[in-house]
C-alpha cells in the first residue's frame, strides 16, 4: 500500500465535508492521491468514519459562525502541512425566509457562515498556506446567482455576497494561486423533501436530468489543477441556471406558486 504523509502530500481542505456534497468531493480528491482535510462543524463521527476510509486524510472540528476560530484552524493547518493547495469553501446552511420579511437571525446566520467566515478562510488560507503548485480557492456558490427566485432569501443574499467577495478575491490574488466559484444546481434532496419530490425537482432543467453530486466533485477536482484562469466560474446543474424559475424547485415540484 502507498504511504501518504500530510506533510508531504498535496493536501486541500473541504468545510462541510463529512456529508452531502462535500463527502463526495472530499472521496474524490482522496481517490486521486490526495491527503484530505474533513472539516465538520456537529457530524464529528460520519467526518471521522469518512477520513477512516481515505488513503490520507484528517478530520478538524470548527463552528464556522464563529470567524475567530476558523482563521485559528487555517493558521493551525498552514503550520502542519507543506504542500496544501486547495481550500474548497463548500460548508453552508440553507434556511427558508420570506423575501418580503427578513428574519434577522436567519440573516446574520447565512451571512456569517457562507460567506464572511469563507472570505476570512480564503484570506488566511491564500496569504499563510504553503504550496509547491500554487493555491486554489473554491468558493460553492449557487445556479441561483443566475436563475433567482424570491424563496431561501438570507440564504440566496449570502451567496451572492460570497460569489462577489470571490470575484474581489480572484482580483487581488499572487500571480500563481486562484480563486474560483463552482455553482451546483439542484442535486440532493432539501429539507422536507420526499425521493418522488426530489426525483421530480432534480430534473427541471435544461436536460431533464439529474445532476450527481460526483459531477460536483469531478468539477473541483478540475479546478484544482486545471487550466483555468482566477475568476472564472463554472455551472454544473444541467442547464437549470439558464432557466427562469419563479420559485426554488422544491415548491415547483409540488405545484406551489
Amino acid at each position: 500500500m502507498q504511504e501518504f504523509s500530510p506533510t508531504t502530500t498535496k493536501a486541500v481542505l473541504i468545510t462541510g465535508a463529512a456529508r452531502r456534497i462535500g463527502s463526495a468531493i472530499a472521496r474524490r480528491f482522496g481517490d486521486a492521491g490526495w491527503h484530505v482535510v474533513v472539516h465538520c462543524n456537529r457530524s464529528l463521527d460520519a467526518a471521522q468514519a469518512l477520513a477512516s476510509s481515505l488513503p490520507s486524510a484528517q478530520v478538524v472540528q470548527c463552528d464556522l459562525a464563529n470567524g475567530d476560530a476558523a482563521k485559528a484552524m487555517i493558521a493551525t493547518l498552514a503550520g502542519q502541512l507543506a504542500d496544501w493547495r486547495v481550500l474548497v469553501n463548500n460548508a453552508s446552511v440553507f434556511a427558508e425566509d420570506d423575501v418580503t420579511a427578513l428574519d434577522p437571525a436567519t440573516n446574520t446566520m447565512a451571512m456569517q457562515v457562507n460567506a464572511v467566515t469563507p472570505a476570512i478562510m480564503a484570506q488566511a488560507f491564500l496569504n499563510g498556506a504553503r504550496s509547491c503548485a500554487g493555491r486554489r480557492v473554491i468558493q460553492l456558490t449557487d445556479q441561483k446567482l443566475a436563475n433567482p427566485n424570491p424563496d431561501f432569501f438570507s440564504y440566496t443574499m449570502s451567496k451572492y455576497a460570497a460569489d462577489g467577495a470571490a470575484r474581489m478575491m480572484a482580483m487581488a490574488c499572487e500571480p500563481d494561486d486562484r480563486v474560483y466559484r463552482l455553482a451546483p444546481g439542484a442535486i440532493l434532496a432539501s429539507h422536507d423533501q420526499t425521493p418522488a419530490e426530489a426525483e421530480t425537482s432534480h430534473r427541471m432543467n435544461l436536460l431533464g436530468r439529474r445532476t450527481a453530486a460526483a459531477e460536483i466533485a469531478d468539477a473541483a477536482l478540475f479546478m484544482a489543477a486545471g487550466p483555468l484562469t482566477s475568476g472564472q466560474a463554472i455551472f454544473v446543474d444541467s442547464g437549470q441556471h439558464l432557466l427562469s424559475q419563479p420559485r426554488d424547485v422544491l415548491y415547483l415540484a409540488r405545484g406551489e406558486d
